[in-house]
């Protein structure tokens, strides 16, 4: 029996399915009664679950992160779809495939690795060559956790294979803009390009969680980053101090502002160039996401404010 994808629900079904729990919360609702919020999720999207009875001999016990089995109707709510659960029961291993409920890069996460990997190999200034090496190409437990993680938690590339997509995507852009402008020391861009968001490996919890660690809300992927480089740093033999200092300078400053959470502004043209790479990335995969969660949308049509872009948004009437 095929499986009803969240993306393809429509209000009045009524389904009897597995998803993950995402989020469980229990709220009070205006008549005094409790119930519980879910947020369930596939790997096409997420929607809203309501257990408005409580005490009903349907609904058993489970917690965040558990993959349920829900009954019940989809309604439409203030213009958003949400699921009003019946019945609800914990499921087992064996009764799901996690790859159904993670939502993946489109493309092969393998492949990806192997283009960073080249532009590692491709760094001519010999300590830089062997800081890239020791990260990318001897680390086969760094490069698994690499490939699972995501580049965010919602805003963009927030799913599995998005921290190698996002880091080929910049890396990609530094490597043509080194072409392009002279001034540009190659080596040190694109190894800042390959580490800038090496801080999200312990930022971001895995998946399914995929949520703010500890660390993460303390003191966020641009200085865990920094420290994170730091230590690999010292372990190569007579790394200047110098190209280490301009190396972290480009990480620090790679978001542009103070106020988007760089300690520093960019200093060097290998920090600013970085800073334009990441924002263009980030920028047009929300754009990309953006247009995917409106596919129905009508050529022409307006998709509302995007906080990112700090725009009201639409496509444009020619494909």
């Amino acid at each position: 029996m095929e499986m009803k994808y969240i993306q393809d629900l429509k209000e009045g079904d009524r389904i009897s399915e597995v998803y993950l729990c995402k989020q469980k919360r229990t709220l009070v609702a205006k008549n005094g009664k409790n119930y519980d919020s879910l947020i369930l999720q596939d790997k096409t999207g997420t929607m809203d679950g309501k257990i408005w009875d409580l005490g009903s001999s349907g609904i058993e016990e489970f917690d965040t992160l558990d993959y349920v089995m829900v009954m019940g109707d989809v309604t439409s709510f203030q213009g958003a779809l949400q699921l009003n659960i019946k019945r609800v029961r914990k499921v087992e291993e064996g009764e799901y495939d996690p790859a159904e409920y993670l939502p993946v890069s489109e493309r092969n996460i393998d492949e990806m690795y192997e283009e960073l990997k080249t532009y590692a190999k491709s760094v001519e200034n010999p300590y830089l060559h062997e800081l890239l090496s020791k990260i990318f190409l001897e680390s086969k437990e760094l490069e698994k956790r690499f490939k699972f993680h995501s580049a965010a938690k919602t805003v963009h590339h927030g799913y599995v294979g998005g921290l190698v997509e996002h880091t080929l995507g910049v890396t990609g852009m530094c490597d043509f803009m080194a072409k392009t402008y002279p001034i540009l020391n190659r080596d040190l861009l694109i190894t800042a390009a390959m580490l800038h968001d090496i801080g999200k490996l312990e930022e971001l919890s895995t998946f399914p969680e995929n949520d703010y660690t500890d660390p993460g809300q303390l003191l966020g992927h641009i200085v865990i980053g920094t420290e994170w480089i730091g230590r690999y740093i010292r372990s190569v033999e007579g790394f200047p101090v110098r190209l280490g200092n301009e190396l972290k300078h480009c990480i620090i400053a790679h978001h542009g502002e103070l106020e988007f959470g760089s300690p520093k502004k960019p200093a060097l043209a290998e920090a600013m160039a970085l800073n334009f790479a990441d924002n263009i990335d980030a920028k047009m995969e929300t754009m990309k996401e953006l247009f995917a969660a409106n596919a129905g949308a009508a050529p022409g049509e307006w998709l509302g404010y995007n906080r990112l872009l700090e725009s009201n948004v639409r496509k444009t009437t020619l494909d």
